[in-house]
């Protein structure tokens, strides 16, 4: 079961089918809806997103309203076990210190309540905001997947493949 997270500026809650309006409107930003596509029907998609038994979602709530959602699944073949992480929040935060804090909150729970001794992340590598939040909280750059996501326009885009090991979360 996921719980409650309390980060410095903002509170990581488990996401619920509740939530699905007010996470769909955020994806349906343009800034947001860039970068976390998923149809015309982006209820639906949340909706799926939250209906993901190998996904945990969290809503990031942050002066009392939803601010986004940060979502974590994770490798446990033993001989590869890591934790992966994913994040979309609100256009009207950005820029305010809580995607970083969202990441480190939910990097420090993976880490200290579940023992994962690496965490990766993916933003496009043209998302240099994205990537300068990550690495605020401590991901480093591994290196370029080419052609790795496809873009609102149709074509494929490359993206950084992050990482993050316990002994360096800042």
């Amino acid at each position: 079961m996921v719980k409650t997270l309390i980060g410095a500026r903002c509170v990581l809650r488990p996401a619920t089918m509740e939530d699905v309006a007010a996470l769909a409107a955020i994806r349906a930003t343009p800034q947001v809806y860039a970068r976390w596509r998923g149809g015309q029907d982006l209820a639906a998609a949340v909706a799926r997103d939250l209906g993901d038994a190998d996904v945990s979602t969290l809503v990031i709530v942050h002066a009392d309203r939803t601010a986004g959602a940060i979502q974590w699944g994770s490798e446990e073949e033993p001989d590869y076990r890591h934790a992966n992480i994913d994040i979309y929040l609100d256009p009207a935060v950005h820029g305010h210190g809580i995607g970083t804090d969202a990441v480190r909150t939910l990097a420090r729970h993976l880490i200290d309540d579940h023992g994962y001794h690496r965490i990766v992340i993916d933003p496009a590598a043209d998302n240099t905001a994205a990537i300068r939040c990550y690495t605020k909280a401590g991901f480093h750059p591994v290196g370029i997947m080419r052609q790795y996501e496809r873009g609102a326009d149709g074509t494929w885009h490359d993206s950084l493949l992050m990482d993050l090991l316990a002994g360096e979360l800042t």
